[in-house]
């Protein structure tokens, strides 16, 4: 008698027909054994799929046509800041309007109305005018709040300004208000409009202004906009509402530039600024403020601020004349 477990493990086969009838053959005949773990088939496949993961792993790593990440470079901005010296006396008069009435700016559109963005701006070759626009849209908001707020313009805060600014010029930024130097990258006059909140007062609200934007693409991943504007202030002594207000004129031409980033996050490169500036007088520092001569009173028969030519790095220091058509005729 055989038991179960013995008939399971007996390895047996049955014979053919032509071992059946052959004299030679032998009785029982043992199947091969069953081979344990992965055939040689399924190693082959295994080993063949980890190449291939490998490879191409090596591949992509190794491969010259693999897209990388280009460090953007952004240049610091480059500042100019001349004040325009009066022939004579500063014009005053009682009413803000009257000056404006006498004065060239006299048909310039009040506050932003005088930045115009056109409705229709065209594509270039590699931006679309919906990227066009927005380079548009982000220079006209920093011309704004660069320009024409009050709080900018007297000295507050300056946040807004910085906001709107690539984060590779902060640095830049921020080092012109906490230590600004007329060095021609660290004004704090040339990010923005700024009077000494100490001196000067708005007389009027309604800023005149009139200029023209332009933009260009210059490269594949780069899109400029210049700005060109005047923008007309009408002024008093700090504390003195009753005194005569005077006219403050302001020249800005400024050169932005765009890369798709900056595009999409709604901020600017800022690299060039120059600015005209009077009445102002000639020896005044206008690094940290504008200090505006007031109604009534006359320039320094002074030059500009001495120039050091041992001092590297140094701005040569410049002054104009401020042309007396350009003064209201009052």
């Amino acid at each position: 008698m055989f038991d179960e477990s013995f008939v399971k493990a007996a390895r047996l086969q049955e014979f053919s027909a032509q071992e059946r009838i052959t004299d030679h053959a032998p009785a029982v005949r043992r199947t091969p054994a069953l081979r344990r773990g992965l055939t040689r088939q399924a190693v082959i496949l295994v080993v063949m799929i980890v190449l291939a993961f490998g490879t191409a792993i090596y591949m992509g790593i190794r491969s010259p046509y693999r897209t990388t990440q280009v460090s953007r470079h952004t240049e610091p901005l480059r500042m100019t800041v001349i004040p325009l010296a009066p022939a004579g006396r500063v014009p005053g008069d009682a009413s803000a309007a009257k000056l404006y009435r006498h004065s060239p700016a006299a048909a310039f559109a009040v506050a932003a109305r005088g930045i115009d963005v056109p409705k229709d701006p065209r594509a270039t070759t590699h931006f679309s005018d919906g990227q066009v626009t927005a380079a548009l849209t982000t220079v006209k908001d920093y011309l704004v709040d660069s320009s024409l707020d009050p709080d900018v313009l007297t000295g507050g805060s300056v946040r807004q300004v910085r906001q709107l600014l690539d984060p590779q010029q902060l640095g830049q930024f921020d080092q012109s208000f906490a230590r600004p130097a007329a060095d021609g990258r660290h004004a704090a006059t040339g990010w923005l409009v700024r009077f000494d909140p100490a001196e000067t007062a708005l007389a009027d609200p309604h800023i005149r202004v009139r200029g023209t934007l332009h933009v260009a693409e210059t490269d594949a991943s780069s899109l400029e906009v210049s700005s060109d504007h005047t923008f007309v202030y009408a002024l008093r002594p700090v504390g003195r509402p009753d005194s005569e207000a005077s006219l403050f004129t302001v020249r800005r031409e400024l050169h932005f530039r765009f890369d798709r980033d900056d595009l999409r996050n709604h901020q600017a490169e800022v690299l060039v600024s120059y600015v005209q500036a009077g009445p102002l007088a000639c020896s005044a520092d206008s690094a940290a403020h504008l200090h505006p001569l007031l109604a009534g009173q006359r320039a320094k028969q002074d030059g500009p601020a001495g120039t050091d030519p041992y001092a590297a790095g140094s701005a040569t220091a410049l002054c104009g004349a401020l042309a007396p058509d350009a003064q209201p005729s009052v």
